[in-house]
């Protein structure tokens, strides 16, 4: 099965949910507010995916970046705070407080999905290989 096939994509951000979730509700200490960042930033990755799989790595990290670094400059607006305030859930999507720190997570955990992206794809056979039956990068 293709690592980028938009079932095997669903699943891996159902897990990340899951992680995130569990990450923000039972996470204490230092590592549970850069965890979960970084389970965001992997999120925006792998939605960014689901829309458009045939995009490369790169440039699936670098709009995953860009998203959750004007969601992180929102904040500095106070209208997430808002929002969350009327709506608690939207906190996942959303957060309330400005922290330069997680600008640096977000570009490390896009840097390293499409990392992770480009050595799952390295040898799937795609259907428009010039050859069949030749190994090509996929979306690289």
């Amino acid at each position: 099965m293709n690592p980028r096939s938009r079932a095997v994509l669903a699943g891996v951000a159902a897990l990340v949910v899951v992680a995130g979730v569990a990450v923000a509700r039972l996470g204490d200490g230092p590592w549970a507010d850069p965890a979960g960042d970084a389970l965001y930033a992997a999120l925006v990755y792998l939605l960014v995916l689901l829309v458009a799989p045939r995009v490369s790595p790169w440039v699936a990290a670098g709009v995953a970046t860009a998203f959750c670094t004007a969601v992180e400059l929102l904040q500095l607006t106070g209208v997430p705070a808002v929002l969350v305030g009327h709506v608690p859930v939207l906190r996942y999507a959303l957060g309330t407080t400005f922290n330069a720190v997680d600008l640096v997570v977000y570009a490390a955990a896009a840097t390293v999905a499409a990392l992770v992206d480009r050595a799952a794809t390295r040898h799937v056979v795609r259907a428009d290989s010039p050859r069949p039956g030749v190994a090509r990068r996929a979306a690289d």
